[in-house]
Parts: structure tokens; C-alpha cells; sequence
């Protein structure tokens, strides 16, 4: 029999991600023993009636001692009060990772509480859906979709290959950057995206009641996809947009001057001007989904 990957991983945080991830780690055995961390017991009550977790419990020090891999699954913004709860029993040799959508806060919140010998490797498995909690998790989330790990300058190559292997387990295909290279990247490819349909739903939420029935009642595709998207986590998607403000801020400037030129192409019946962008967009399209990520 095949030892596992990892001896003991402590997951804290069990929404989404983070029980795909359990899912993945029971059907590959990939862990000898799983420990669930979690900010409710109702939470972990769920955990265990999934029974996606061996070990279950509210303190990030006890799911965090004596474990190899150590998966933060948690808000951004609880990330700096776990870090310094788990500093004391990190244990040599153990990986620190997390699964966020922002890489740069990811280091400035984690790397100071990281211990001598201890392997910071921030990740961001690129995959999810609309939904929340632990029993929106499962284990094909990830395949074929991208995994971007950000190492800090000076990480050690074996722990990199570790987790690594362990997201090409899960399916997904690995990519390695910067942490601000990740975050301005994910800024135009995920983060304004999800600005823009929380915004575009709360337009249609702040019109007449009878027009508001009718939005809903004769909702096409493009809206119904936003209204998809705006149903994510509201807590997670806080946190990102505070977490990366800068890149974000720097992508909205971009979106706004674009908008601008559409809305005077609109107003003085510029046709070729439209034709010609939206030509252009449909070419990104095409290549969204010869790469397979439609």
C-alpha cells in the first residue's frame, strides 16, 4: 500500500475549498489523518456527518500542532489572528499554505508568524461556484482548472514539489508566479468580473417593484449569469476586494475608461467602433474555450 502524501493536515476553514480539498485528501488517501478547523461547532458537526475529517476543532493551535500541511480555508481577514494563534506549534518542516484569491495579503498576513524551518508556499486553486459551506464541496471542483502557488524568495524545493503534487492530485494544472504578478492578473480575471455583477444586480435591486418583478420574470442569459456570479460568498468577496485594492483599483480605472469610450460610441452612433470591439472581445472568447477554461 502507497504511504500518503501527508501524515496529518489540518484544514481551518471548511467552506467550499476547503471541503473540496478534504474530499480530495479521502478519495486519494492522501492524508493519514485530517483535523478539522473550524469557526462554529455547527460547522464541525457537518464536517463530521460528511465525515470528511478525522479530528475535529474550534482552536486553529490544536488543529495546526504536529501537522505537516496546514491549509488556511478562512477569510482573508482572519488571516493575521490565525497566523499568530498556530505560530507557536508549527512544527519543523511542516508546510503553510491557504487556498486565497489575493497572494500579496496572503504573504503580508502569514510570513511574519512563519517559524524558522517552517515552508510558506501561499496558493490559489483557481475553481469554485457559487455556493458555500461544506456541503457545497466536492472532489471534481478542481479538474482541469489552474492552481497558481506564490513561494516567498528562498522556499525550499522539496516542500514546493509536495504541494504541488498534491493540487495535480486533485486534478488541477499548477502554474508559479509572484504574488503581485497573481494579484493583478486575478484582478481583471476574477475580481472585476464579480465587481461588476454585484453592482449590475444591485442596479436591478434599486428599481420600481413592478420593474424589478419583470427583470427577474424575463431574465436572459447575460443576467441570470450575473445574478450567478453576485451570489458568492458576500464575506469572502469583502475580503478580496479590501485585500487587493490596489491592483483592483488599478484594473476598475482601466474597465472605466474603456466604458467611457463605449457610452460616446453609443451616443454619436459610432457603429464601426462597436462592431470592431465587440469583434474583439468574441476572439477572447474563442480562446477562453480552446484552452478549456469555458
Amino acid at each position: 500500500m502507497t504511504a500518503p502524501m501527508f501524515e496529518r493536515v489540518a484544514l481551518i476553514g471548511f467552506g467550499l475549498i476547503g471541503s473540496s480539498l478534504a474530499h480530495v485528501l479521502r478519495r486519494d488517501q492522501s492524508a493519514r489523518v485530517i483535523v478539522a478547523c473550524a469557526r462554529t461547532q455547527a460547522t464541525l458537526d457537518t464536517v463530521k456527518r460528511l465525515g470528511l475529517a478525522d479530528e475535529f476543532t474550534l482552536d486553529p493551535a490544536v488543529a495546526a500542532r504536529g501537522a505537516d500541511l496546514v491549509v488556511i480555508a478562512a477569510p482573508h481577514s482572519a488571516y493575521r489572528e490565525i497566523a499568530a494563534r498556530i505560530e507557536s506549534v508549527l512544527a519543523p518542516g511542516a508546510i503553510l499554505t491557504d487556498v486565497g484569491s489575493v497572494k500579496g495579503a496572503a504573504v503580508r498576513d502569514l510570513q511574519p508568524h512563519v517559524p524558522p524551518g517552517v515552508h510558506l508556499i501561499p496558493g490559489h486553486p483557481v475553481a469554485g461556484t457559487e455556493y458555500s459551506g461544506p456541503e457545497a464541496g466536492f472532489a471534481e471542483m478542481f479538474a482541469g482548472r489552474w492552481c497558481i502557488l506564490t513561494p516567498v524568495p528562498g522556499t525550499d524545493a522539496a516542500a514546493l514539489d509536495r504541494i504541488t503534487r498534491l493540487w495535480l492530485s486533485a486534478g488541477m494544472k499548477v502554474e508559479v508566479m509572484s504574488a503581485d504578478h497573481h494579484d493583478m492578473v486575478l484582478a481583471m480575471t476574477s475580481h472585476l468580473p464579480h465587481l461588476i455583477a454585484y453592482t449590475i444586480v444591485g442596479t436591478a435591486t434599486d428599481l420600481g417593484e413592478s420593474l424589478k418583478s419583470e427583470i427577474i420574470k424575463f431574465s436572459a442569459g447575460g443576467f441570470r449569469d450575473f445574478t450567478r456570479i453576485a451570489s458568492s460568498d458576500p464575506v469572502m468577496w469583502r475580503d478580496v476586494f479590501l485585500s487587493n485594492r490596489e491592483a483592483v483599483l488599478e484594473i476598475l480605472q482601466r474597465f472605466t475608461e474603456d466604458l467611457t469610450a463605449l457610452q460616446r460610441a453609443i451616443r454619436w452612433g459610432e457603429g464601426a467602433t462597436l462592431e470592431d470591439r465587440f469583434a474583439r472581445t468574441r476572439a477572447i472568447r474563442r480562446s477562453i474555450i480552446e484552452a478549456n477554461q469555458a
